[in-house]
């Protein structure tokens, strides 16, 4: 497989071992709001663009929608090691971007500026960068654009569209809330309910309680998260995860919590909002980032400030 056109390493940051840690990419849209840069961009080309971003490569770019998902990720490692200095088992950030690396310095600069602990800036020439994540490890991949996403999805790596907002940084512990069908679970109860309605739902799921749901294209993200989260004691675990699906507790909500028990998942709260609005529950959690598969439910997120990623 050929490689990136230009991998910086970062040597401020201890390099960690793909094998072992859960690597998460993000584009440079995701980390950094670039809404302006990007504007030029698609207005005036890629020269423009380049020198724009050369000529302001001290100026920090503003934060972005994943950017205290990052710094909260960071804060995980930090408490992970200070729990026991040898732990492998660590989030690694790299940033993936269609930038040239001249037009990176800006991107690296930034990174530096926040203290965000990113261990490589990859610069990819090519159309489709996503060529690039299975060879890094990447266990999560995070971008502004839709065709990445499902590219990534369809390489096999869980990945999400992120949406460009004004995020208030929550505080820590790291805080992910997963929705429940085509996110952590397969879309099969998804996809009986479009073609035979509720009522064909409810009769396949209780049909089929004993037996766990699929995977769903987050599975994988959220079972390394959980693997994590078990080093330490419920009360100072500097992670903590959520359910919150459309699923009614009373009718769904059985083979959902079966199971979670059978892959040896760790949800600290679950919600089975039973087609209720995510929204009010969201702002109660305050995640670092919230992952579901329903433009409506994203949209109700962005309105009360919790950073999003849609799972198409």
């Amino acid at each position: 497989m050929a490689k990136p056109e230009s991998t910086v390493i970062n040597t401020n940051v201890k390099q960690k071992d793909p094998s072992t840690a859960l690597v998460i990419a993000v584009t440079t849209r995701a980390i950094f709001s670039l809404e302006e840069e990007h504007k030029l961009y698609l207005e005036k080309g890629k020269e423009e663009y380049t020198r724009h971003q050369q000529a302001n490569q001290d100026k920090p770019l503003p934060p972005g929608t994943a950017f205290a998902f990052i710094q909260a990720v960071q804060y995980v490692n930090k408490k992970i090691l200070e729990n026991n200095p040898a732990e492998r088992d660590l989030f690694d950030i790299l940033v993936l971007s269609n930038n040239s690396p001249e037009s990176g310095t800006r991107i690296i600069n930034s990174a530096k500026h926040y203290g965000l602990e990113i261990s490589k800036f990859c610069f990819v020439s090519d159309e489709d960068s996503t060529q690039y994540l299975k060879s890094h490890g990447v266990k999560l991949f995070l971008s502004a654009d839709r065709t990445d996403v499902c590219n990534a999805l369809r390489r096999g790596v869980s990945a999400a569209l992120v949406f460009q907002q004004e995020v208030q940084a929550p505080s820590t512990p790291l805080r992910v809330v997963f929705d429940g069908d085509a996110v952590l679970f397969s879309d099969e109860t998804d996809q009986i309910f479009q073609e035979q309605g509720l009522e064909g739902a409810l009769q396949y799921e209780r049909a089929m309680e004993a037996i766990p749901i699929g995977d769903g294209p987050l599975k994988a993200f959220a079972m390394h998260l959980g693997k994590m989260r078990k080093k330490f004691g419920q009360e100072k675990s500097p992670i903590r995860t959520y359910l919150v699906t459309a699923r009614s507790g009373r009718d769904m909500g059985i083979r959902a919590i079966k199971t979670l028990r059978e892959w040896g998942l760790p949800i600290d709260e679950a919600f089975f909002m039973d087609g209720a609005p995510k929204g009010p529950i969201l702002a109660q959690i305050q995640p670092h980032i919230f992952f579901d598969d329903g433009l409506h439910n994203i949209q109700g997120a962005q309105n009360v400030g919790v950073p999003s990623a849609w799972v198409p």
